[in-house]
C-alpha cells in the first residue's frame, strides 16, 4: 500500500474503504471483508449511522490498532459548538470502541465552523485525533479556516471523479499543505461511468476494469480514494491497482472528461445549505 504524508507528518494510506450508504446491518460484514482484503484505511461518519458496526468489525479483526487508519466525521453542530463538538467526538469514539482517531473531519462547511474547529484543535492537541481536517470545503472557505486558526486542515475530502476533477482545488490545497481526498470517485455510476468508452478503452489496454482505471487515475494524481462496495470480489479488485500505470496520454484522455460541475449537490445552493444546516442527528 502506498501512503501520503499529511502536513503534521502523519502517514495515511492512499487507498481505503468507505462505508457511506452501507446500511448499519450490513456494515460489520462489509468492513470485515474489506479488512481481510487488505484495506487499512476505513472512512465513516456520524451521519452514516454505522460507526458502531465499523467498531465491531475492527475489534473482531484482531488487527493491531496501529496498523489501522480510522476516519470519522463531525456533523453540523448547534451552539455552543465547542461543547457540542466535544460531545459528538466522544460519542463517535465510544461507538467505534477506540481510544483515538487517526483523522477527524468536519463534515460540512456550515454552522459555527470556528467553534467546531477550535474543539477539533483541542482533541488534536490531546492526541485523541492524530490529524484533523474538513470535507466539502470550497477554496474560499478552506483558506478562510486555514488563515484564521492555529491548525491548517490536514485533509479536505471533496467530490472528485472523472466528470468533476477539481484540479484547481487540488493545486490550491497542495500550495497550502492540505491533502486532497475524493468522495464519490465512481460518480455513483452516473454519466454511464462504468461503460464510458474512454475509460473502458483504457481498461482494456491494461486488462483492468473501469473502476480500477478510475482508482489508478486518482492515485497517480496523489488523491486519496475510499471506494465502497459490499461485494468481496469488487473489494479485492478495487485494491488491486498498484501493478499498472496509466500513460500520460491516458491521463490526458481522462482529463478531457471533466465537466467542471458537481453531479450531486452544490454547497453554494441556498436550498442545499438550508437543508444541511437544519438536519440534525440523533444521539
Amino acid at each position: 500500500m502506498e501512503h501520503v504524508t499529511l502536513n503534521n507528518g502523519v502517514q495515511m494510506p492512499i487507498l481505503g474503504f468507505g462505508v457511506y450508504q452501507i446500511p448499519a446491518e450490513q456494515t460489520e460484514q462489509a468492513v470485515s471483508e474489506a479488512l481481510a482484503a487488505g484495506y487499512r484505511l476505513l472512512d465513516t461518519a456520524a451521519a452514516y449511522g454505522n460507526e458502531e458496526a465499523v467498531g465491531r468489525a475492527i475489534k473482531a479483526s484482531g488487527i493491531p490498532r496501529e496498523e489501522l487508519f480510522v476516519t470519522t466525521k463531525l456533523w453540523v453542530q448547534d451552539a455552543p459548538a465547542q461543547e457540542n463538538t466535544r460531545r459528538a467526538f466522544d460519542t463517535s469514539l465510544r461507538k467505534l470502541g477506540l481510544d483515538y482517531l487517526d483523522l477527524y473531519l468536519m463534515h460540512q462547511p456550515f454552522g459555527d465552523v470556528y467553534g467546531q474547529w477550535r474543539a477539533m484543535e483541542a482533541v488534536n492537541r490531546e492526541g485523541l485525533a492524530k490529524a484533523i481536517g474538513v470535507a466539502n470545503f470550497y477554496p474560499d472557505r478552506l483558506l478562510d479556516l486555514a488563515f484564521n486558526n492555529e491548525v491548517t486542515p490536514a485533509v479536505n475530502q471533496i467530490e472528485t471523479h472523472p466528470f468533476f476533477q477539481r484540479t484547481a482545488d487540488q493545486d490550491l490545497m497542495h500550495e497550502h499543505g492540505v491533502q486532497h481526498q475524493s468522495w464519490g470517485g465512481f460518480a455513483e455510476g452516473r454519466n454511464d461511468l462504468f461503460t464510458h468508452p474512454v475509460l473502458s478503452g483504457i481498461g482494456e489496454a491494461h486488462g483492468k476494469s473501469v473502476a480500477q482505471v478510475v482508482l489508478r487515475w486518482l492515485i497517480q494524481r496523489g488523491v486519496v480514494a475510499i471506494p465502497k462496495s459490499v461485494n468481496p470480489d469488487r473489494m479485492a479488485q478495487n485494491i488491486d491497482v498498484f501493478d499498472f500505470q496509466l500513460t500520460d496520454d491516458q491521463m490526458a484522455a481522462i482529463a478531457a472528461l471533466d465537466t467542471g460541475a458537481t453531479l450531486f449537490f452544490d454547497h453554494h445552493d441556498p436550498e442545499m445549505v438550508a437543508w444541511l444546516s437544519k438536519r440534525r442527528l440523533d444521539g
